[in-house]
């Protein structure tokens, strides 16, 4: 069995994983200021849909970023070098999304809440724009030298490929976080979550289009028509659900999106892991990024016997949060239908926060 392929295959399910549970909680951050008027019930309503979940969301990326750490040690330093500029500004935003959703109700006060509403807010759109932007270089690759090291200068990692590559994962996760926002959530959030999804599927349908028919035809092999296709088609058929008002359908055809949109981007970069653009012969691929066979055995066994545990884990907690988020759930009083007022109305002294999953 080649160990390294099948590293390299894990390493795609994780990162799609990824992408499918933490789109959503971007999403969620993208369309905060749009859920509700400042420090409203609302507002924490959207926040509350995503509180149990969107911290074991981010282990996927832990566990994604130590994978290729291992099995791919070369891989993993030419990317942490090359891209170290973006993805320091992708780990400030995590940090600061992460501390904004614990601190926001750590203080009764209007402005205090605003300013951390902004945190979600950029703490959400910049890492769904830049995952988009560095995941296109990894397919359409960088100039690199004979020993690995990129070459390229920050502003050559942002063309044109990249930038769209960037505003398809921007908008699609938009959507997908809108259509979350649809099923999870009860009352004026869920009515203005079905139009986020129609309004941001203006942006996310052309993007995806372009993104995967340019992937295919630069880069693209075969096999990895169909998946392009698909993300495409099952975006298109996200919208129209969308449009019916079927929200579970919906959820499942923008998840489907997103998942074979990753793996049209993993299947036309391999059998490189990161391309060089000065010379073939110089690009990092599945065989030659490797570590040792010992190493990737130990992993393999590690991760049979730990994956199951944290995937049934992680779909036990779904399940127990699985129910709507209403106003009322969020104060513990009723809440108007007009979307809730500011959180100095007797509905809402203060802001609990997200629960604690």
């Amino acid at each position: 069995m080649d160990l390294a392929l099948v590293w390299f295959i894990a390493i795609a399910v994780l990162w799609t994983g990824y992408f499918f549970l933490e789109g959503f909680d971007f999403g969620v951050g993208v369309l905060l200021p749009f859920t509700g008027p400042r420090n409203s019930v609302d507002r924490r309503v959207a926040i509350n849909s995503i509180g149990p979940v969107w911290s074991a969301n981010e282990v996927w990326l832990i566990t994604a970023v130590g994978a290729m750490f291992a099995a791919f040690p070369a891989w993993y330093a030419s990317v942490l070098s090359g891209f170290y500029v973006p993805m320091l500004v992708v780990l400030l935003s995590l940090i600061a999304r992460g501390v904004a959703f614990k601190y926001r109700s750590n203080r009764d006060s209007d402005r205090w809440r605003e300013y951390w509403d902004l945190a979600i807010f950029y703490g959400s759109a910049v890492p769904a724009f830049l995952w988009g932007v560095l995941f296109a270089n990894l397919v359409q690759g960088v100039a690199m030298g004979p020993d690995h090291v990129v070459t390229a200068g920050l502003l050559d990692l942002f063309t044109p490929y990249a930038l769209l590559g960037g505003l398809t994962t921007l908008s699609l996760f938009t959507l997908h976080g809108a259509v979350f926002l649809t099923l999870k959530t009860e009352g004026p959030v869920r009515v203005r979550a079905r139009n986020a999804a129609l309004y941001s599927a203006v942006a996310a349908v052309p993007s995806v289009v372009g993104f995967a028919g340019w992937t295919q035809a630069a880069h693209g092999q075969d096999w990895t028509f169909f998946t392009a296709a698909a993300a495409m088609a099952a975006l298109v058929l996200g919208v129209a659900s969308t449009r019916r008002g079927r929200e579970g359908w919906s959820f499942l055809w923008t998840a489907l999106s997103v998942l074979t949109l990753t793996v049209t981007v993993f299947g036309s970069m391999y059998p490189n892991v990161l391309p060089s653009t000065t010379d073939p012969a110089h690009s990092l691929t599945v065989a030659n990024a490797s570590s040792a066979d010992y190493t990737l055995t130990v992993m393999s066994w590690v991760a049979l016997v730990a994956l199951p545990v944290v995937m049934g884990y992680q779909a036990w907690s779904y399940w127990v949060f699985r129910r709507r988020v209403t106003g009322e759930a969020v104060t513990g009083e009723s809440v108007t239908a007009g979307g809730g007022g500011g959180d100095t109305g007797t509905a809402a002294v203060a802001d609990p926060g997200p629960p604690r999953s």
